[in-house]
């Protein structure tokens, strides 16, 4: 028997180890979620309450988000390039590549946000922010909705979520016309309403990040791309 073939790593161990590295994977990705659903929160709450601290430890806390997003594409590409998964495993480490970039991008709109905050907190509010509030509850629903589909790789609940973009879509459709009216009967609050409008916006756009994160559940759970498709 040669050496080469006593200290060769059977089939077995193979595919043990790359189960570890996998969980890992899919560990890290929670954690980065968890971080992710914490910076849309505080954001919100900065907002409703004109924190400027609160504000500015959002956007600090945007780096250590992006940098969980270049750790977890390091140990995807490196399962990638050591185990050359195929199937299942090939579709599982893609979509948390691209689940991460999605998380990233949720991270980036709570400190948008948090930068208008600090431009608005020392100003009078246009209006109490129930409708902006309303949208950025339902858009934290979505995006903890999206990763509890992906722990349970539960594309059921990953389409239920993909469903409730349509509210967010209609509440910032109702601010945005309250502010156009006021910014029509005041200009002097043009600025101000633009920035609200600002943060409307983004809350919107976390929505439809929480809505691309379902719809890679669905494609990893049943193979099916349904973007793009009504």
């Amino acid at each position: 028997m040669s050496t080469a073939a006593v200290f060769s790593p059977g089939r077995e161990t193979i595919v043990r180890q790359f189960d570890v590295e996998a969980q890992q994977l899919k560990d890290q990705l929670l954690a980065m979620g968890g971080l992710v659903e914490n910076q849309i929160v505080h954001a919100k709450q900065a907002l409703v309450e004109s924190d400027k601290e609160l504000a500015r430890e959002v956007i600090v806390n945007d780096h250590k988000v992006n940098a969980m997003d270049v750790e977890i594409d390091e140990a995807a590409l490196r399962l990638l390039a050591l185990h050359q998964p195929t199937a299942r495993d090939l579709r599982s480490i893609t979509t948390a590549m691209k689940i991460a970039t999605e998380l990233e991008r949720i991270s980036d709109l709570a400190e948008n946000i948090c930068e208008r905050v600090l431009e608005l907190a020392d100003e009078p509010q246009l209006k109490p922010y129930i409708d902006i509030s309303q949208m950025a509850e339902s858009s934290i629903h979505m995006v903890k909705g999206a990763l509890q589909a992906f722990v349970n790789e539960d594309s059921a609940l990953a389409r239920q979520v993909c469903d409730n973009d349509d509210l967010v879509d209609d509440l910032i459709e109702q601010v945005f016309r309250e502010l156009l009216s006021f910014m029509l009967e005041e200009p002097k609050i043009i600025t101000r309403g633009i920035r609200v409008m600002f943060v409307a916006k983004y809350i919107e756009r976390i929505a439809d990040h929480a809505t691309n994160i379902a719809e890679l559940v669905v494609y990893l759970v049943e193979g099916k791309i349904i973007r793009h498709t009504t």
